[in-house]
């Protein structure tokens, strides 16, 4: 990519966001919504302006959503998260293992063979944590007790998505995989958080000390942003997500003195990458590949909205899993929807194996695409009006009606 032709894909990146994103918003519905579509004009269903397979594209994107769920972590109280922990944890299981079983289902129904069809139920497993938070948060709803589970839980069936994408992968790669060698990939997942956690706590006072001691202009700010970014690194040398790390990091932070001052220090950054991800997975919509019209295609849509299906009912009826007792288990479950990276990660591995075809492949983003779309629509329905505002981290919302929502 020259220069010129990444200044351009920016700035239709930018321009995109804030143009479909204010739509939206005049329109009643979350800013998130009008940045997908965004990406879809400017994406290779339209301009062609943002190539989302290139390199630049793909690493803009990831500063983005790393920045997000930073953001969240700084907004998140650990002791609340962990107070729903039983009930996330439910959640996030049954969350994989039904959209997994289902997709498993429906590909051996279809005559695929059986690793084609575990490739397809794996591809349904993972939640997209940074979707699902961008929505509660634009939502105003972020500290809600079913935004911490859906927040748990999507970290959670997040890392458990990792865990089957390694064993996967390996298998399409023609590995073998022993009891051992599975403990030990979970082992390293879950052991990750918890480390970064624990030990985190127990630096980040010391940090914040030192960088007070230093005299450095916006000396919180780099600091804060290497911290997360070094806990992003971090987790993929442990075989976690990057997202994982930044989150891990926010959670640390948000229990020092400056969690405030750190939240209105990383706004600025965070309100021009953010969006960023959000477009660049419009971008990759493919709408073309799925037309109706075409017999080929035709087969694949109906897959793309089968698997769309299964997808949907098996993580809407995850959120009946919940333990804790006065919780809106419908609204966890339509949260625990959408779908996203790790889901492509999984077809792309299956396509690189030739265990998929590229029509499959597309099937499978189709699925991300619905799944992706619908989530903020619905969640805007179900959850209270508000008129929007400006808090120290992403986009929010000010709630006119009563915090004590009546629970169903």
């Amino acid at each position: 990519m020259t220069i010129a032709s990444f200044l351009v894909a920016l700035i239709a990146i930018i321009v995109s966001a804030k143009v479909f994103g204010e739509i939206a918003e005049r329109l009643g519905q979350p800013a998130v919504l009008g940045e997908l579509l965004g990406g879809v004009a400017v994406g290779v269903s339209g301009l062609h302006l943002v190539d989302p397979h290139d390199v630049t594209s793909h690493l803009r994107s990831e500063l983005g959503v790393l920045l997000l769920l930073f953001l969240i972590g700084l907004e998140t109280d650990l002791k609340k998260l962990l107070s729903v922990g039983g009930s996330a944890t439910s959640v996030a299981i049954v969350g994989v293992a039904l959209p997994f079983l289902g997709g498993l289902a429906l590909g051996m129904s279809l005559g695929f063979r059986f690793m084609v069809a575990v490739f397809l139920g794996a591809s349904l497993t993972a939640t997209s944590v940074g979707i699902t938070a961008r929505v509660l948060s634009d939502l105003g709803h972020l500290q809600d007790d079913e935004s911490q589970v859906v927040l748990g839980a999507a970290v959670v069936d997040d890392i458990i998505g990792l865990v089957i994408l390694t064993i996967l992968g390996t298998l399409a790669e023609g590995g073998e995989l022993t009891a051992l060698g599975v403990g030990r990939i979970v082992l390293v997942a879950f052991g990750f958080v918890l480390a970064a956690i624990v030990i985190g706590s127990q630096l980040a006072p010391y940090l914040i000390k030192v960088i007070e001691r230093v005299d450095v202009a916006r000396g919180l700010f780099f600091a804060s942003i290497v911290f997360a970014f070094a806990l992003a690194a971090l987790a993929v040398d442990f075989g976690s997500a990057p997202i994982i790390g930044a989150f891990a990091a926010g959670l640390v932070l948000a229990r020092t003195r400056k969690r405030e001052e750190i939240e209105r220090e990383v706004h600025d950054l965070g309100q021009f990458f953010i969006p960023i991800f959000f477009v660049v997975v419009g971008a990759a919509v493919d709408l073309r590949s799925l037309s109706p019209f075409d017999p080929d295609s035709r087969r694949f849509l109906l897959i793309g909205l089968g698997l769309t299906a299964v997808g949907i009912a098996g993580k809407v009826l995850a959120g009946y899993a919940a333990l804790r007792r006065g919780l809106r288990r419908t609204l966890i479950g339509v949260a625990m929807i959408p779908r996203g990276e790790v889901g492509l990660i999984f077809a792309q591995i299956g396509l690189s194996a030739k265990l998929l075809s590229s029509g499959l492949y597309s099937a499978v983003a189709l699925m991300v695409m619905v799944t992706t779309f619908i989530t903020p629509v619905v969640l805007r329905r179900m959850l209270t009006r508000g008129k929007p505002t400006e808090l120290h981290g992403v986009s929010d919302y000010v709630v006119d009606a009563p915090q004590d929502h009546e629970r169903t």
